[in-house]
This record gives structure tokens, C-alpha cells and sequence, in this order.
């Protein structure tokens, strides 16, 4: 077994990144950690140690569900506003995909953002 701190990052390849950068900014209050040249940044939630890299995709390199992820989630400090978290997410060009409960009392909602990643709620 190879010992690690946990995961450190997912790497997204997006069609627009300036747009999906505005997304996990205003939706999941990410902030830029660093620039690495123009089409690539390095996102991170205050105070986590989580990240998600944005990659300017290559003209017809594909993004969103066919490109190979499954999804990726974010755990929720109140699960009771899972609906706000809903409707931020659509109120900022993603979409809800799946909302329902893993068991009684564990609710969890599948949005997408704009490119169409997945992302449990």
C-alpha cells in the first residue's frame, strides 16, 4: 500500500476557462492558488487542502463526461441547504442531474457545470 495525505487535486480539461473558472469561484468559493501560464490555474477552497486544476482544452480534446471522469464531489457544511446549493449551482450555468438519499438522513444532489463534469453534492 502506497501511503498518501489523501487525494490532493482533480485535473479538468475545459472548453472555456475563464467561464469554469468563474463557476467553482462564485459556486464553491474556490480561489486561485496559482497560474501556471495562461491556460492553466489551480483552484483551492479557504483553509482546505483540496484543488481542482482548470486546463484551457485543445481544440477538439473532449471535456465533460466522455472525458473520462466520473465525477468528483464536495461535502456540504449544512446538508440541510442542499436546495441553496442547487440553485447556486444553476444560477450560475450548471445543472441538476440527480437529486435524491445514499440512505435515510443522507441526502446528496449530482449537478454539472457548464462543460458538463459531474459533481456530487
Amino acid at each position: 500500500m502506497i501511503e498518501t495525505w489523501g487525494l490532493t487535486h482533480i485535473h479538468l480539461a475545459v472548453s472555456d476557462l475563464a467561464r469554469s473558472l468563474k463557476f467553482y469561484s462564485d459556486v464553491f468559493g474556490m480561489e486561485v492558488r496559482f497560474w501556471d501560464g495562461p491556460g492553466m490555474v489551480f483552484l483551492g477552497t479557504p483553509g482546505g487542502n483540496d484543488g481542482v486544476t482548470l486546463r484551457q482544452a485543445d481544440p477538439g480534446e473532449p471535456v465533460g463526461p466522455g472525458g473520462g471522469i466520473g465525477h468528483f464531489g464536495f461535502r456540504l457544511r449544512d446538508k440541510d441547504r442542499l436546495g441553496d446549493a442547487v440553485q447556486q449551482v444553476e444560477s450560475n450555468g450548471g445543472a441538476l442531474v440527480e437529486r435524491g438519499e445514499h440512505r435515510p438522513g443522507v441526502p446528496f444532489a449530482y449537478v454539472s457545470d457548464p462543460d458538463g463534469y459531474v459533481i456530487e453534492l
